[in-house]
């Protein structure tokens, strides 16, 4: 059985400043440095940096596991799709099997261990074609030759991948924000939280802790509908609450950051029993035994697609909830003016 998770997907030295994070700040000195050498050769060409033939927008976070990038990145993909654009996906994909080919097409039914659930996610919510890589410009090559129809690449968490160029780069923020602010080990931070992006994005009270330079853009997120895929039936949180009212009911999540997604069940009336479990890993049958026996289980649409591996009993009793992700009105037209922009330096 897989050790639980905190709720907010990290350990408790990542969210404040104890014994452990100090012994290992030495540590983050050093990781420091060699980020700060690494971005300097690739801005010098002392490292190769490839660029596609389209624009490219990364979306990304500076911190260690998931803010919400996927719902982002497929509300993006639609929204450009909706405004004359044909948008692709790469990414990395995360929990692939060693043995899986370095890169490989990814569609709403492929297996999770072979590309990774998030880009599964992604191919069924975004609608576009999706490829994964751990090289991102390779992957990007793959996709274009399979689909030369697309004029814009939005890449899944690349943002320290520098080898490939991006053209805007889209920082996703959450509540836990930079945590006890220091870099790895000692801290959640990839990089320092002063590097330069050209917007941040997010709920609004994360945004509003932030510096004010810089662009902003709040994003709302929302529980949808909720879902029994065993059985087919879709309520609203409303009236799943009502139906459920009296029984003991339950929640999973292997996501970045389970507390907010618990977070969400709680504000819409929902009080479930809950486990967070490891990101970009099966579900752990054992550890949903060791909830209420026979008890609803909601779980993210993320974890729904590692669910497969599940006794048939405890699919059973899966209930689905969708998410749904707000954007702000003025945050398509700025993108797609800044792709209009790199367009005319792509294809000149």
């Amino acid at each position: 059985m897989a050790a639980p998770q905190a709720d907010s997907g990290w350990p408790g030295w990542w969210l404040r400043r104890s014994a452990v994070s100090w012994a290992l700040w030495p540590l983050s000195r050093v990781y420091g440095a060699a980020v700060a050498l690494r971005a300097t050769l690739y801005r010098a060409g002392l490292l190769p940096v490839q660029r596609l033939a389209v624009p490219v927008v990364v979306v990304g976070n500076l911190t260690v596991g998931g803010t919400g990038k996927t719902p982002l990145i497929a509300a993006l993909a639609t929204g450009l799709r909706r405004a004359g654009w044909t948008p692709g996906i790469v990414s990395r994909g995360y929990g692939r099997a060693s043995g899986a080919a370095e890169t490989l097409p990814v569609g709403p039914d492929s297996d999770p261990r072979q590309c990774g659930d998030e880009p599964v996610l992604l191919a069924r919510m975004a609608g576009c074609p999706v490829v994964v890589g751990r090289r991102r410009a390779e992957a990007g090559r793959a996709l274009l030759a399979a689909h030369p129809e697309i004029d814009v690449v939005l890449a899944d968490d690349g943002l320290q991948h520098f080898a490939l160029a991006r053209d805007v780069e889209l920082v996703v923020v959450d509540e836990r924000l930079w945590g006890n602010g220091w870099l790895l080990p000692a801290g959640p931070l990839r990089e320092p939280p002063g590097r330069r992006c050209d917007a941040m994005l997010g709920a609004e009270s994360a945004l509003a802790r932030l510096p004010a330079a810089g662009r902003r853009f709040v994003l709302e997120r929302r529980l949808g509908e909720l879902h029994h895929p065993a059985g087919g039936e879709r309520l609203s949180a409303e009236a799943f609450a009502r139906q459920l009212a009296g029984r003991p009911l339950a929640a999973a999540a292997g996501i970045g950051n389970p507390g907010q997604f618990f977070a969400m069940l709680r504000g819409a009336g929902l009080a479930p029993r809950t486990v967070a479990l490891p990101d970009h890993r099966p579900l752990d049958p054992a550890a949903l035994d060791a909830l209420p026996a026979d008890a609803p289980i909601i779980v993210t649409a993320k974890d729904a697609i590692k669910s497969a591996a599940l006794p048939p009993a405890l699919r059973e009793r899966l209930w689905v909830a969708e998410l749904r992700l707000g954007l702000p009105d003025d945050l398509l037209p700025w993108l797609t003016r800044r792709l209009e922009a790199a367009r005319g330096r792509t294809t000149a």
